[in-house]
């Protein structure tokens, strides 16, 4: 039978269990899980801070396997079929109607009310639908891709890859622009090297704690600076003194504090950019002044939620190009068997790891 790590309910510890192996629908699959992602939204999961998660769940929500059993056709978008034994991802978000105004006539699916999310948005009781499992059902319609790239350096991006795509096509960057970047965990390492690939002259990062901040060097990043040892002041001199006293650019902020997302429009530069992806979850309300902080500055300031297909799929094909991969090879993962679920969630909470994987066969 297979086996899935579950969160039983908030602020309750990872449980094992034996789930049955679901019939397949037509067109649907069973992938046998390689690898699946511990990122900082399975940690949120677990403490209770996303709001209507359909408890007992299995988190997961970006995996590799190979699938196991396909029911009917699964294809690719140019058609072509998939077979048992192949080895693939799979988009996370399923059911994006492309119907509803926001679909067709905002063209924003990732605000699509009809949305659901592998290991977030569907709980167990919806079936093997996280990647903390032995095996994870594909429901049709489920967005497959074929994997050509070394599953550990696919998954050294995880979910903060596709979504700093996004990110990244939001800020806009120009041909010789500083990019700044706020935060070092896996958005924003995963900014920092997309930004240079955009053609950033260079990718400043504010973070911590140094281990992360080491990765963002280890990338590319031409400066770092600790905030844990620098005040808010301390760094706005900072950024000034590499950019001509203007400030940067463009500001990607990637942290998950509340407070960041003023401080990134303060070290931005008059009529510079910055982009929020940082705050998934809410974590409570922060003030600024509008005239100063941002209408003065005649700040373009973007939020950016999420991923659709189209971010997905460029990811897997950067991470799959020989001659692209390679900064994604220098970042550290480590890895944990489904009974280390629990253990695997407090390094991440606490930024002892960079990236954690789940590997159900360990």
């Amino acid at each position: 039978m297979p086996v899935v790590a579950a969160i039983p309910k908030p602020n309750a510890p990872v449980e094992l269990r034996e789930v049955a192996e679901p019939e397949l629908e037509n067109d649907s699959a069973l992938l046998r899980v390689d690898l699946s992602e511990v990122c900082g939204t399975d940690v949120y999961l677990q403490q209770g801070k996303l709001a209507n998660v359909p408890y007992p769940l299995v988190p997961g929500h970006v995996s590799v396997g190979t699938l196991e059993k396909i029911r009917g056709t699964v294809s690719d978008i140019n058609g072509n079929n998939f077979r048992e034994g192949d080895r693939v991802t799979f988009l996370d978000v399923h059911r994006t109607c492309n119907a509803c105004w926001y679909c067709l006539v905002a063209k924003t699916t990732t605000r699509c009310p009809h949305r659901k999310v592998y290991g977030i948005t569907y709980g167990l009781d919806d079936g093997l639908c996280g990647g903390w499992a032995s095996h994870v059902y594909l429901k049709p319609g489920t967005r497959v891709i074929n994997l050509e790239a070394d599953k550990e350096t696919f998954m050294s991006g995880g979910c903060a890859l596709p979504t700093s795509v996004h990110a990244v096509e939001r800020a806009d960057i120009k041909l010789g622009y500083t990019v700044l970047v706020l935060g070092s965990g896996p958005v924003g390492i995963n900014s920092i090297i997309l930004s240079l690939m955009r053609g950033a002259l260079q990718v400043l990062c504010i973070g911590a704690p140094e281990t992360r901040l080491a990765a963002a060097k280890k990338v590319g990043a031409s400066d770092i600076l600790n905030f844990e040892t620098h005040a808010e002041q301390q760094r706005l001199e900072w950024v000034l003194s590499q950019t001509a006293g203007r400030g940067a650019d463009v500001t990607i902020e990637a942290t998950g504090a509340a407070e960041a997302v003023v401080q990134a429009m303060r070290f931005t530069r008059d009529a510079g950019i910055v982009v929020i992806v940082g705050q998934y979850t809410d974590h409570g309300p922060t003030t600024f002044n509008p005239h100063l902080d941002l209408n003065k500055k005649h700040l373009d300031v973007r939020g950016c939620w999420g991923s659709d297909f189209s971010h997905f799929y460029r990811a897997a094909q950067i991470v799959s190009n020989e001659k692209r991969c390679s900064p994604w090879r220098e970042i550290e993962v480590k890895k944990f068997g489904l009974g280390d679920a629990n253990e695997a969630l407090a390094e991440v909470a606490d930024g002892r790891v960079l990236k954690a994987l789940i590997d159900p066969r360990q």
